[in-house]
């Protein structure tokens, strides 16, 4: 018993040699084992261990409940997307990289856009014997909102992310890269300049952060995510964001329980933006409406089921979609995804483009952002 004691001592006064890095705080945020971290004298508090408990149990519900599903669904449903290494663009996202990285675990970037704040670097260090336990309890309400329903409560994030000092939606986002076994190499606040470039300490109107990491499959990938307005007004005044996407070349699309904001006119730059930008659109019936989807330039077909919005979205109904559903013999999934998140309720619509694939746009004297690439037919570019 003395030796094990003298070498946990040992081993914790070795770990807090040296500081944290960035995935040292991310497995600590999600709960994961502490053994090496520089972060072990904080592991072994009580309020660490019911964090690891309780967040162990809802990633177990979740992933056997969807996202195993959902994995292995995904190569086949979606094969033109799941397997492509392009760039996978996430609006109204929040900080929901599990759907983004178990959909499309093999892109290079991943760009996700929503109004809610970045927030700073998380470092748990610099929390008071207080403040640990309702951060990492605030963390957890907020995970499990997207862990049990597939989306996250926007009105119920933006107050829990604000509540303690680990605030905005890189705690998020660290927890979803940790648990899906990636490793992360490098985080940054970034900005993005009115000429769509990567700019870092200098802020602009449009914030955002860069995380480079490793994948579980040990392909290095980056994540964006920007915190930005992507209403027709908003994008008037500061077109920031689609001129950086604009120099990302071959993109795949991808949104779910997007409030159907592009069921509207005040969101119809960002809706045809996708049309014309993305080589493939992933939605549930939140997204692009399915009348908007031009048929002489897209393929599209849809899977599950349609019971039609909830009752808080009930003006979006579709009746075009709905008689597809009932005139076509439509494939179920095995899982559910969307504000409809039950068993044998959720809807699923796949898009292929048939355009050819826009060329990234240069960004000159920017080493930060990826090169243009040229255009591509369709063919080969679905092969990349």
């Amino acid at each position: 018993m003395k030796q094990s004691a003298v070498l946990l001592l040992a081993l914790v006064q070795t770990a807090l040699a040296a500081d944290p890095a960035p995935n040292d705080q991310a497995r600590f945020l999600a709960g994961l084992p502490q053994e090496g971290s520089p972060l072990m004298e904080l592991a072994v508090r009580g309020e660490f261990r019911s964090h690891a408990k309780e967040l162990d149990a809802m990633w177990a519900d979740a992933e056997e409940r969807q996202v195993r599903a959902i994995r292995e669904w995904a190569p086949l449903g979606l094969p033109e997307a799941a397997g492509s290494t392009a760039p996978l663009l996430y609006v109204f996202s929040g900080p929901d990289f599990l759907h983004a990285h178990t959909f499309f675990p093999n892109a290079s970037t991943y760009v996700l856009a929503a109004v809610e704040p970045v927030g700073q670097l998380p470092d748990v260090t610099k929390l008071s014997e207080g403040e640990l336990g309702s951060s990492l309890r605030n963390l957890r309400t907020t995970l499990n909102a997207s862990l049990s329903f597939s989306f996250f409560i926007t009105a119920d994030m933006k107050k829990d992310l604000q509540a303690t000092k680990l605030t905005g939606t890189l705690p998020v986002l660290y927890v979803f890269l940790a648990r899906c076994g990636c490793h992360i190499q490098n985080v940054e606040k970034v900005w993005i300049d009115a000429g769509g470039r990567i700019i870092t300490g200098k802020e602009t109107k449009t914030p955002g952060a860069r995380i480079t990491f490793t994948g579980a499959g040990g392909m290095r990938q980056t994540l964006y995510y920007f915190s930005t307005n992507i209403a027709n007004w908003a994008l008037k005044e500061n077109a920031a964001f689609p001129k950086f996407c604009d120099t990302l070349g071959v993109m795949n699309g991808f949104t779910k329980s997007a409030s159907y904001l592009m069921h509207m006119n005040d969101f119809s730059m960002i809706r045809d933006y996708l049309l014309t930008h993305c080589h493939t659109m992933t939605q549930d019936d939140s997204g692009i409406p399915w009348r908007d989807f031009p048929r002489d330039a897209w393929d599209v077909r849809a899977f599950g089921w349609y019971p039609g919005p909830i009752a808080l979205f009930k003006q979006h109904y579709q009746s075009d979609l709905a008689d597809y559903y009932r005139n076509n013999e439509v494939p179920a999934i095995p899982f559910g995804i969307g504000y409809q998140w039950h068993p044998r309720s959720s809807t699923l619509i796949y898009g292929v483009s048939r355009m050819m694939v826009r060329k990234a746009v240069p960004v000159e004297d920017d080493k930060t952002v990826p090169q243009a690439r040229k255009a591509l037919p369709v063919e080969e570019s679905a092969r990349e």
